[in-house]
């Protein structure tokens, strides 16, 4: 929406109905309060909001319609379901047979006709209608948020949203009145929607005059629909306590964990909370226990690198790093390959921080530097338990890499993960951190770097061609993607007309040998041992996403805005 916005700005520019200065302070108003720019303008006084409704209605051949006095037959009502009108923004003016007209405040939004006529299974057309008018008939003809939060929860089947009550929540619950039970149900379906989605998190955000919602989804926040700024506090307070944070605290951080149950599974949220200049800002990360259960297959590798990954957590010793930013989807790769390694006649044990998931037949320690559980010193202690396999979920100092190269040594088959952006920095990054080069060179064995793409909608993929700006930023002459097969997500409902569903791994895979081995034993460069591997047939993340693309399994588009960093070889 907010391309569009900016559209449509600048066709108010082009008209001579704002000037560039107006344009500019009202852009500036607008990121500052967190409110879509067209409404900044009104609010501002350099246009009527009668104005700007006419001038898109002439400029995209739609009609402009007033829903002030205008009663809004049933039968049009009946058409929309209420989650599909608030998805979708749009409110049903009148019905003719087949046809159903629907009010929307952005004529840009090709999308959501063409998505309403594939849903409804009807002819939809279009008129202008302002926000503010939109939001009010959404009110009146569906009900407030409260309302819709009852009708939705009555709906679902028993059992299906289930929140595990510690201590806190049932001494707490004591003290609840009929007036918080809308409270607990909003906060519910705010999860479960999430979940719904797909979404790894959920950002909730106080901001001045709003409070606004998120969901990640598929690695990208999207904004959804925002509960009244004035129950703010409230729902707040309410994941405080399902959290078991103290609710009277609002000047430092707090952590916390949710355990809940919907639609059969059983998810836990990891949940943040971090005073802001507006109020707390709650962050919470989904993880869903099923998602564990992932083997090597299902992360995305082609049948030569998953060749090579068996080989390498094959191995009888050694330390094999997994890199990549926060986000990356190491973790998921580090208990994909336990899962596979996981047999009655291994003993495997992991320290992290914090436990994410509880893997079944593992042992896992959890991190806690304020009692002095480092992950150092739950090395220590964990070679005393003789395990076969050990995980560390990060290195993040010379001791702790000392001795995980120490465990190499003596015989362990260890994973671990660092914070480098390639798969040959992490030699460098582990011998400024201090430990020993000989060290590196006799323990480990392999790097894996990744990122995650985001995976074309199979339901709606359709062939595409190369653009010569895609080419120009991969460096590339368009004659390299002859025989590719390309494709991009036309958008279906299945995928929320957004063409993408679901993601998928990029991988650099770097093996060490005997020439990488006098690199290191030299402290040479990052670039000189990249070089090498390169010349021994590393793949890139740039080369691993093209193969993908060329696949038809994610876009160019994708692999360009993940590795953008990337230097052309």
């Amino acid at each position: 929406m907010a391309g569009n916005d900016e559209l449509l700005v600048d066709l108010l520019i082009a008209r001579g109905l704002l000037t560039q200065e107006q344009a500019d302070e009202a852009r500036a108003k607008a990121e500052q309060g967190g409110e879509p720019i067209l409404e900044t303008i009104v609010s501002l006084g350099f246009l009527a909001e009668e104005n700007v409704m006419m001038l898109l209605a002439a400029e995209y051949g739609m009609e402009c319609f007033d829903l002030t006095n205008y009663k809004i037959p049933a039968d049009a009502v009946a058409a929309i379901p209420p989650d599909i009108a608030r998805r979708y923004k749009v409110v049903p003016v009148m019905k003719n047979g087949a046809t159903l007209t629907v009010a929307l405040s952005d004529p840009t939004d090709v999308e959501t006709l063409d998505s309403l006529r594939f849903i409804l299974k009807a002819d939809v057309e279009g008129v202008i209608v302002s926000r503010k008018q939109i939001k009010e008939a959404l009110a009146h003809c569906y009900g407030t948020v409260q309302e819709s939060v009852e009708s939705f929860l009555q709906d679902m089947t028993e059992g299906t949203v289930t929140v595990a009550e510690t201590a806190a929540e049932d001494e707490e619950a004591g003290r609840l009145s009929e007036d918080d039970a809308p409270i607990i149900r909003l906060v519910s379906l705010i999860i479960f929607e999430a979940y719904r989605n797909r979404a790894s998190d959920i950002h909730l955000e106080p901001l001045e005059k709003r409070f606004r919602v998120r969901y990640r989804i598929d690695g990208l926040l999207r904004e959804v629909e925002n509960p009244p700024k004035y129950l703010q506090n409230n729902i707040i307070s309410r994941l405080k306590i399902m959290a078991r944070m103290d609710i009277s605290e609002h000047r430092v951080p707090q952590d916390g964990r949710i355990q809940i149950s919907a639609m059969g599974k059983d998810l836990d949220l990891r949940v943040s909370c971090l005073p802001t200049t507006h109020g707390e800002s709650i962050v919470m990360r989904i993880l869903d226990k099923s998602s564990i259960q992932l083997g090597i297959p299902e992360l995305g590798f082609f049948a030569d690198d998953q060749q090579t990954i068996d080989k390498i957590i094959n191995f009888p010793d050694g330390i094999f790093l997994v890199t990549g930013p926060t986000g990356s989807g190491k973790t998921t790769s580090l208990y994909a390959f336990l899962n596979t390694l996981n047999k009655p006649t291994r003993k495997i044990i992991t320290a992290e921080d914090p436990v994410e998931y509880e893997l079944s037949g593992v042992n896992q320690c959890q991190v806690n530097n304020e009692i002095g559980m480092t992950f150092a010193n739950a090395l220590r202690a964990m070679l005393r338990q003789a395990p076969n396999v050990i995980m560390v979920g990060e290195i993040r100092d010379m001791e702790a890499g000392e001795i995980a190269i120490n465990a190499a040594l003596t015989g362990h088959l260890v994973f671990s993960t660092l914070h480098t952006n390639d798969a040959p920095s992490a030699i460098p990054r582990l011998i400024d951190m201090g430990v020993k080069e000989f060290l590196v060179a006799s323990a480990l064995r392999a790097v894996m770097a990744q990122r995650l793409v985001r995976r074309i909608c199979q339901k709606c993929a359709k062939p595409y061609q190369v653009t010569a700006a895609e080419a120009e930023a991969l460096h590339l002459a368009p004659d390299y993607f002859k025989g590719m097969e390309l494709k991009h997500g036309a958008g279906c409902p299945d995928c929320a007309s957004r063409g993408y569903r679901g993601r998928m791994g990029i991988y650099e895979l770097f093996i060490l040998n005997e020439g990488i081995l006098d690199l290191i034993y030299n402290r040479a460069t990052s670039g000189a041992i990249r070089e090498k591997a390169r010349a021994a047939g590393m793949r890139t993340l740039r080369e691993d996403g093209l193969r993908k693309a060329g696949a038809g399994l994610t876009t160019l588009e994708e692999v360009i805005r993940v590795t953008a960093a990337d230097v052309a070889d």
